[in-house]
């Protein structure tokens, strides 16, 4: 049975793809406390943009905005190749490992600091080690339980809109299914989190909310459009990988049967 399964390659494929799925996000959640400004990168003045009253506007966002976008490209072929339940079955599996990262930083971070450790990084402008490491590991719990929850929600949606486009175009227009599911689901995604983390959890009003939720969807929007012909590549290796008859047969099934791969015979 083992061999077996080793042997199979959609069933290899879609094993790398979840840990490659698993990481990244979790990866985007640890990176995810640190700001950046967009427009420094670029090279050019602030935005200052207004918007429902709020003046100022630019585009510093969390360096977690660089992975999160590879999600929902990763969710979109395992959607065409292996169907809704297994972007479910890996979102879930993300969520939880995510959650355990956090309760495992959690106590990490209340562990009784060796003395020598505190200080050992002042010679790199670091007066005190456990203060820098709870405040890059120690998100606030509004922050974090935002974040899974939009997570969750934004690829529900993701699959929702995608087979719904798919079932009316077929097999063509991929890049239309793949761009307008990840254009909804990433403006789901921003609002949920905002709203969890800043208008419950700190209680920002509704116009400050909304106004960063544009600013951030923007780019969201943006990089969607620009990395749109990353999905074509990524078909074209699974294709070249499973071969193209087996790749049609994985998309007949994941529509068909909702990603239910036990009957679809083993790969070379």
């Amino acid at each position: 049975m083992i061999q077996h399964i080793l042997k199979d390659r959609p069933t290899k494929l879609l094993l790398g793809i979840t840990a490659f799925f698993v990481a990244n996000a979790l990866i985007a959640e640890c990176i995810g406390g640190k700001i950046f400004s967009l427009e420094k990168i670029l090279g050019i003045p602030p935005a200052n943009i207004s918007l429902f009253g709020e003046k100022g506007l630019s585009y510093n966002l969390t360096c977690g905005v660089l992975l999160w976008p590879l999600e929902f490209i990763v969710t979109d072929i395992v959607n065409e190749y292996y169907g809704p339940k297994a972007v479910k079955r890996i979102s879930y599996t993300a969520v939880a490992l995510i959650s355990y990262a956090f309760v495992m930083f959690y106590v990490a971070i209340h562990m009784a600091p060796a003395d020598f450790w505190i200080g050992s990084g002042k010679q790199d402008g670091i007066p005190d080690m456990q203060n820098a490491f709870g405040g890059i590991f120690g998100q606030g719990m509004w922050i974090i339980f935002g974040s899974l929850v939009a997570f969750l929600v934004s690829q529900i949606v993701d699959v929702t809109v995608f087979h719904r486009i798919k079932k009316r175009t077929g097999e063509k227009w991929i890049w239309l299914r793949a761009t307008g599911s990840t254009m909804v689901s990433q403006l789901v995604d921003s609002f949920i989190v905002l709203f969890i983390a800043f208008k419950i959890g700190k209680d920002w009003s509704w116009q400050l909310v909304l106004a960063i939720c544009v600013v951030n969807y923007t780019y969201k929007f943006i990089m969607a459009i620009i990395l749109t012909p990353l999905i074509y590549l990524v078909e074209k290796r699974i294709e070249k990988y499973v071969g193209p008859a087996k790749a049609r047969q994985m998309k007949r099934a994941a529509m068909g049967e909702e990603g239910e791969m036990m009957n679809i015979p083993a790969a070379g």
